[in-house]
């Protein structure tokens, strides 16, 4: 368990440190219109990265989750014990937060750094309403995070089942991750993990604090309804069970 839990934190620690990182540091570098910085497009790849080369280097070690919304579904769709709930979960959490301290420091050593706390995506936190990148209101910015954990959900327990073609999971993880950063960077810079928003709000002050209780509840219930929407969608009959394996 202990060297599951590191995984854990290690895995969470570098999807902080590259998908936040990658949005603190690069996404406006040089300025609005430098063609060095990696904008919207590369923040989402950035993120979809770190999912994808953490899995492939931890997953067999703890099963890749990164994430407590994750955790959360995979139990939900029978896939996780609630035994290993919370402290999976504590372990992603202080991942998160080491990264956010990690970042911080890089980003502190440059002279003219500052956070404005009451910038929309400031520190890359998430928020809503004047929080949100494109000012979204509270209900969209719900809404919005419970449908993409939900399908995130959907994308993992589909990708990892016992009959999906086998070594790809990761990449399907990495890209659908990437899509719902595209979708939703703009509605709330995009949480779908109560770790990843935790770990940057502590270091982007009060407001993104005060708004932080969203980007927990609104993934985990994502999280547990995909678990048991794929619960149920991927039980099979005993006919489909008996059939060969196929990928089309």
């Amino acid at each position: 368990m202990i060297k599951r839990l590191g995984a854990e934190f290690i895995g969470t620690f570098w999807l902080v440190l590259g998908g936040c990182g990658s949005a603190v540091l690069a996404a406006n570098f040089g300025g609005d219109g430098n063609p060095l910085g990696i904008g919207l497009l590369g923040v989402s790849l950035a993120f979809g990265l770190t999912v994808l080369t953490g899995a492939y280097a931890l997953g067999h070690v703890s099963g890749g989750h990164f994430n407590p919304a994750v955790s959360f579904g995979l139990w939900a769709g029978g896939r996780f014990p609630a035994r290993e709930l919370l402290p999976y979960i504590v372990a992603q959490v202080l991942g998160g937060l080491f990264a956010g301290f990690i970042l911080w420091q890089v980003a502190s050593g440059r002279g003219d750094f500052a956070v404005d706390p009451n910038a929309a995506g400031a520190f890359a936190s998430n928020g809503y309403g004047a929080m949100s990148p494109g000012g979204y209101s509270l209900a969209a910015a719900f809404l919005c995070e419970v449908v993409m954990t939900a399908m995130f959900l959907v994308v993992i327990l589909g990708a990892t089942h016992r009959r999906a073609p086998a070594g790809f999971a990761p990449l399907a993880i990495g890209l659908a991750l990437t899509l719902i950063h595209l979708i939703s960077i703009p509605v709330t810079n995009t949480s779908v993990n109560p770790a990843r928003s935790t770990g940057v709000a502590l270091f982007a002050g009060d407001a993104a604090v005060a708004q932080l209780w969203l980007f927990w509840l609104a993934p985990l219930l994502g999280g547990a309804l995909g678990g048991l929407l794929y619960r149920w969608l991927g039980e099979e009959s005993p006919a489909v069970a008996a059939q060969p394996h196929t990928t089309a």
